[in-house]
Formats: C-alpha cells, sequence, structure tokens
C-alpha cells in the first residue's frame, strides 16, 4: 500500500506554476444528460436541432466543462490540500465549443499568492484554470480565488 501524499498548504502554491490537472473525454451521451438536467438548450440537448444553430453541431454546455474541471481540481489537488473554501470566480470564458469525442487537457496556472489579511492560518491564491482541445485550442479559462490553511509552524 502506498503512503498517502502529503497535504498541500498554502505554501506550496508557487505563482508561476503550471500543472496539468487531468484530462476527460466527453460523450455525446453525457452532454445531452448533462444539459438535459442543467442547461436545456437545443444545441446541448437535441442532436438533430443543434444542426442548425450557430455552432452547427451537439457541444457540451459550457457549465458542463467547468463542472469536470471542478472534479479533476479535487481528485489532483484540492482533495489532498488544506482547503478551506473559496471566496469566488472572478470570470469564467467558453472560448470555444466542446464536441462530443473532443478530450479536454485540464491545467492550473498559479498567478498570484498572499496571507489574508484578517486571518493569519489562511493564505489566498489566485489561479486560472485552463482546457485546451486535443488540437491545443482553448476552450475555456476561469479565474478564481482559493482559500488555503497555512503550514503549521514545526514543534
Amino acid at each position: 500500500m502506498n503512503p498517502p501524499e502529503a497535504t498541500l498548504y498554502w505554501e506550496d502554491f508557487v505563482p508561476g506554476a503550471v500543472d496539468e490537472i487531468g484530462r476527460y473525454t466527453f460523450t455525446q451521451e453525457e452532454i445531452i444528460a448533462f444539459a438535459t438536467q442543467f442547461d436545456p438548450q437545443p444545441f446541448h440537448t437535441d442532436p438533430e436541432a443543434s444542426r442548425g444553430t450557430f455552432y452547427g453541431g451537439l457541444i457540451a454546455s459550457g457549465w458542463h466543462t467547468c463542472a469536470i474541471g471542478m472534479r479533476l481540481m479535487v481528485q489532483a489537488y484540492i482533495g489532498r490540500a488544506a482547503s478551506a473554501g473559496s471566496p469566488g470566480v472572478e470570470n469564467i470564458r467558453w472560448l470555444g465549443p466542446v464536441r462530443p469525442g473532443d478530450t479536454i487537457t485540464y491545467r492550473r496556472v498559479i498567478l498570484e499568492s498572499r496571507p489574508s489579511g484578517s486571518r493569519p492560518e489562511i493564505g489566498l491564491v489566485r489561479s486560472r484554470s485552463e482546457a485546451l482541445n486535443q488540437r491545443g485550442e482553448m476552450v475555456m479559462t476561469m479565474e478564481g480565488w482559493g482559500l488555503f490553511r497555512r503550514r503549521p509552524a514545526a514543534d
């Protein structure tokens, strides 16, 4: 059995660091199921009707693209980090369509890091999530802040 991975603290998020956090292949069935429940627009739910839209075919909801990115973030690092949540997302940009069969690579770019001014045990990390399709085209960016506990002082 492998030992558990070390907990990540605020000090471990270094500005300028770029890390791939995972890949995901979107299927037509998943695109339709997600959109049917959360974003029921024809270009997300109906392969036939989507052909006559601006997109010329079925595409994933941008919220689906974000949700997969969130899952990959938790699997790659948040799940083993001393996370204290997030005060929010500053912006999301959907730059290109995600179609059935597309494999999207997600990466994290650390933009800045600073200690909390009001809670000395917390640090803030601003990062950008980027999603690129198999052709290297950026299809989504999302920027926001994360709150992480600071590394405890050595005994």
